[in-house]
């Protein structure tokens, strides 16, 4: 503490030093991309140092620059035997050391000599099993990304077929498939739905748990996924933790709209190689009332804490605790006057809550030069749930709605890497989770004027995953990936075998072809399953119990080619079709699994129903380079479903064009400051909504729909452009960071569709977000 306040006197009260060079230290690790192994003596140099700097790793494959200027830079990295690697925009700041982890492949033609290839690796993914539909995407880079707020999938709404589903949270629908076939990875591990404001069956939220002082670099797939990828049909967020420094302690405090964030990191000793990293977060969102963003008349708060705890060993391996924790809940209650209620909402009392968490221990060890073995434990839970309570016009509070859900899970899994040679690589492994579910859902149904109960229930659950990939190149231009996935549900012995396979090949050093297939397949939600349906005589049915798993078989082609060192063009096109869909049992019904977004399904399902999604896909991309970059996508798609009413509708997400402009560029302003200015613009055509029952709803006095005729009516195309401008100012020993960003920053009025208003009578319009200011402060030390 004693240390913060000393920095804050420092930056109130003294000037720059005029003239200085400000420097920071660079350091890091080569290791072998398949075995983890630190390489001996492999080359790294300081690109475009006057003169030319460059150093060679130690014994156990460790390298040290100690005086690097403040700026972007880029490292090229050499061993004999090895594809020599570059890395570029490497970001150096006075406030924080960099420590990089920098993995390298070996060659299959050229074993005795360094094998130089073009600066090409920025746009390739860090697992190199996934060949199709996968990019990696840099902390770093998407810091920058205007309303971004650093939160992966608001970061991931830049990138070709991924649209927002919803602008207010940071739920994404991909290639037209709902945000529920999204999967969410840490450290090798799934993991619960790591956001705030989260509700059952979702996959997003309103604010990431996740902090970017923890995130490393980490892989984004949107389709074919690797075969260690499963219980998904949409897309997969992998994601990696960066270890903390562990020779310098270092601290972070950032403060703004969204809370305030403490972050620290460092060794536990200067004579033992571990080190720890920990961030804490807390939030009200009155702050967003008091710029006048209208979040309602709700109390709102949030907190969340994430830590990765590195714990090496001499002759044991390496041992990591790493985890997340978040804690939201919003409080609202009427006022008892109603000349006050202007909406119906405003004479409900409701309380919300959203708990989520996960804990884990990794170890890591080297079983020999060719072989690396991976092992985790995971222990997580989700809790959330909602209550309502309507006045009366006297006043007294009716009970309205309930709902409550837990999921209790343990994670075992091991995960196992061999390098055969130089051409040929496996990659092996098991996942067992073991699942506890509480859940119950009861509610007052307008319709049969009368309060139902359909799910109150207790229940486990056991899925066991295993899958087997071989990576093989054939030569220099062609490599092979084959294995498969296999998912099983001990319930109700679901099983599904997925085979996938990729192939890539090298057309020149500048351009390559790719082909990737896969079946995959993801299991209902619980809640699904568990539906339960009151007969004449008072007892119960479970008709879902049984309900198999949602399928489809993926293609993609794709084509990528490097214009320049820094500047490069990629084109996919894809087609998904979908099976074996749970859709309800009445022919005359449209209602399908895959338009699901969230929330309890309590009807009679059968696996009848079918869907389609494909599309082109192109993006112009120049990575950061000279202090600028900018990232050009679109998307060409349809997305169709057909439930047993045999009818091909669209999905809620059809949108069938989207468009997203990313840019960003950095001012050397003064000696130590950087302007930064980032724009991005999201143009994508209008999701499907369903036409309001008018009589019915009138009738019942609550919204309801004339679900015969799903998804027939399109919203206005959805239009909205993001700024970001900060101001970064290096000094010795620290780093601070004013930034504004600005989502929606013309305020544009995007429809997201109508509702019954029940206070009035009348059917209204509803909006998507306004103009959002988000204004934070960060300091580095």
């Amino acid at each position: 503490m004693s240390r913060f306040i000393l920095l804050l006197v420092f930056f109130s009260v003294t000037p720059l030093v005029h003239g200085q060079q400000l420097t920071q230290t660079v350091r890091g690790t080569v290791i072998d991309k398949v075995s983890k192994i630190g390489l001996p003596g492999a080359s790294v140099v300081l690109q475009n140092s006057e003169p030319l700097i460059g150093t060679t790793t130690d014994p156990d494959g460790n390298f040290r620059f100690s005086q690097v200027a403040i700026g972007t830079h880029t490292f090229r990295i050499s061993f004999v035997g090895y594809k020599e690697v570059t890395v570029a925009n490497v970001i150096v700041n006075s406030g924080k050391e960099v420590v990089l982890t920098v993995s390298i492949e070996e060659d299959v033609t050229q074993l005795n000599e360094i094998v130089v290839r073009p600066d090409a690796e920025k746009n390739k993914p860090l697992n190199e099993m996934a060949v199709v539909s996968t990019r990696t995407f840099s902390v770093e880079e998407t810091r920058k990304f205007a309303a971004a707020v650093n939160d992966p999938a608001r970061a991931a709404v830049s990138f070709a077929g991924v649209v927002t589903a919803d602008d207010g949270g940071n739920s994404i629908s991909i290639r037209g498939n709902s945000p529920f076939g999204l999967l969410w990875r840490m450290e090798g591990v799934d993991i619960p739905n790591p956001n705030h404001f989260a509700v059952v069956g979702s996959s997003g939220g309103g604010i990431s748990i996740l902090s970017s002082q923890l995130l490393a670099n980490s892989d984004f797939s949107t389709g074919a996924f690797a075969a260690e990828y499963g219980n998904a049909l949409a897309g997969v967020f992998d994601l990696n933790l960066r270890k903390g420094n562990n020779e310098k302690r270092e601290y972070t405090v950032q403060a703004g709209v969204l809370g305030t964030d403490l972050a620290a990191e460092g060794p536990f000793s200067k004579k033992y190689r571990g080190s720890y990293l920990i961030n804490y977060r807390y939030s009200t969102l009155s702050v967003l009332s008091q710029l006048g963003v209208n979040i309602g008349d709700a109390v709102t708060n949030f907190q969340d804490l994430s830590y990765n705890i590195y714990l090496p060993t001499n002759r044991f391996g390496n041992f990591s605790l790493f985890g997340f924790g978040g804690l939201s809940d919003q409080l609202q209650k009427a006022k008892k006057d109603s000349t006050q209620w202007e909406f119906d909402y405003q004479r409900f009392n409701s309380n919300y809550f959203s708990n989520t968490g996960a804990a884990g221990l990794k170890h890591a060890i080297t079983l020999n030069a060719a072989t690396y073995l991976q092992t985790a434990i995971v222990l997580s839970g989700t809790g959330n749930g909602y209550e309502e309570y309507r006045l009366d016009n006297s006043y007294s509070p009716q009970f309205n709605y309930l709902q409550k859900y837990s999921n209790r899970k343990v994670t075992v899994s091991s995960v196992l890497n061999h390098k055969f040679n130089a051409r040929s690589a496996l990659r092996s492994g098991v996942y067992v989770n073991q699942y506890t579910y509480t859940l119950n859902l009861r509610y007052r149904d307008a319709g049969l004027a009368a309060i139902v109960e359909p799910l109150d229930s207790k229940l486990h659950a056991t899925t066991a995953q295993a899958f087997s990939q071989l990576n093989y190149k054939m030569n220099e231009q062609l490599s092979l990936n084959a294995g498969a996935h296999v998912l099983y549900l001990t319930n109700n012995q679901t099983l599904s075998i997925e085979p996938r396979a990729s192939v890539k090949y090298e057309l020149s050093e500048q351009q390559s072809l790719s082909l990737g297939y896969g079946l995959h397949s993801q299991m209902q939600p619980v809640t699904v399953y568990e539906t339960r349906i009151e007969q004449p005589d008072g007892s119960f049915i479970q008709p879902n119990k049984n309900l198999g798993f949602n399928k489809a078989h993926h293609l993609v082609l794709g084509y990528d080619r490097a214009l320049t060192r820094h500047l490069r063009v990629k084109a996919e096109t894809y087609y998904q079709h979908l099976y074996n869909i749970a859709v309800r049992n009445d022919v005359n019904s449209p209602l399908s699994t895959l338009v699901f977004e969230q929330g309890f399904e309590t009807r009679t399902l059968v696996n009848k129903g079918f869907g389609r999604n494909y599309g082109l896909e192109l993006t112009l991309e120049q990575f950061l380079h000279n202090d600028f970059y900018f990232l050009l996508s679109t998307s060409l798609y349809n997305s169709n479903y057909k439930a047993l009413d045999n009818v091909w509708r669209n999905t809620r997400f059809n949108g069938r064009h989207a468009i997203s402009f990313t840019a960003g560029k950095e001012y050397n302003w003064k000696k130590g400051r950087v302007v930064g200015l980032n724009l991005r613009t999201l143009y994508t055509g209008g999701f499907w909504t369903t036409p309001i029952d008018i009589a019915r709803s009138i009738e019942l006095n609550e919204t309801r729909y004339i679900e015969t005729q799903a998804y027939t009516e399109q919203l206005p195309d959805y239009f909205r452009t993001d700024i970001r401008v900060s101001l970064k100012r290096n000094r010795p020993r620290a780093t601070s960071t004013l930034a504004l960003d600005l989502q929606n920053a013309t305020n544009r009025k995007n429809l997201g569709g109508q509702y019954f208003e029940p206070q009035s009578g009348e059917f209204k319009k509803w909006y998507m977000m306004p103009l959002l200011p988000v204004l934070s402060y960060k300091i580095e030390f």
